[in-house]
């Protein structure tokens, strides 16, 4: 059986300093009071945004894409440790909507997924006036079923409009393009059309990252 790694912090880049080269924005949706998903901070205020070095890599190549075609990337969430995943779940939106902890979950329980491995990326597109594409719904959309039939922030909604199509073909080409430029695997997540993770057989080779095992200033709960 092959052994769990563990990711190392010195592997995990902050994307923020990337926004002085490329046409690349960091909204860090989770140091804000005003989420869409939980509406209330789950982050310190001071935490930064940081990605797997193999994902950073990919983030960037799309971002330069993207602006050769007049337009910006946003990220809004790469690493999110666990306590930052367990929060999530106690805030009082999630309390009072306990069926979504219910099977199956439309919420990850800590330590699932890539997140918690900086292996996920959460992003949209805006014009360089920053005006967001209409991709159908906000970031971080909740449906009460994750079936592609009833949820129309999936990459299979049977009932999105030409230009919802379009502009999400823009970011997932430039996301895959950017990938296989780099000899990469990428895995757009199917129920959220904002989130590119690396694949479940690469990301499920290292354990989950606790605040505890970063150095303090990259830690992510408040």
């Amino acid at each position: 059986m092959e052994s769990i790694g563990r990711v190392q912090s010195e592997t995990l880049i902050p994307m923020e300093p990337f926004a002085d080269k490329l046409p690349l924005r960091v909204e860090l949706a989770y140091a804000r009071e005003d989420n869409t998903l939980f509406g209330e901070r789950i982050y310190r205020p001071q935490a930064r945004l940081f990605l797997y070095k193999d994902l950073a890599e990919i983030v960037c190549g799309a971002a330069a894409r993207l602006g050769r075609a007049g337009y910006r990337l946003i990220l809004y969430d790469g690493l999110r440790t666990m306590e930052a995943q367990a929060r999530m779940l106690e805030t009082a939106r999630v309390r009072a909507n306990p069926h979504w902890l219910e099977e199956p979950r439309l919420l990850s329980p800590p330590g699932a997924g890539a997140h918690p491995r900086g292996m996920a990326v959460d992003c949209g597109v805006e014009t360089e006036k920053g005006v967001l594409l209409n991709m159908g719904t906000v970031f971080d959309f909740l449906a009460d079923s994750s079936a592609p039939a009833h949820n129309p922030a999936h990459r299979d909604y049977p009932h999105l409009s030409e230009e919802v199509r379009r502009n999400r073909a823009v970011l997932d080409m430039v996301m895959r393009e950017s990938a296989v430029s780099l000899g990469s695997d990428l895995f757009p997540l199917p129920q959220e059309w904002w989130d590119f993770r690396l694949p479940p057989s690469f990301y499920e080779r290292f354990a989950p990252l606790s605040d505890s095992d970063l150095p303090e200033e990259m830690r992510m709960a408040r």
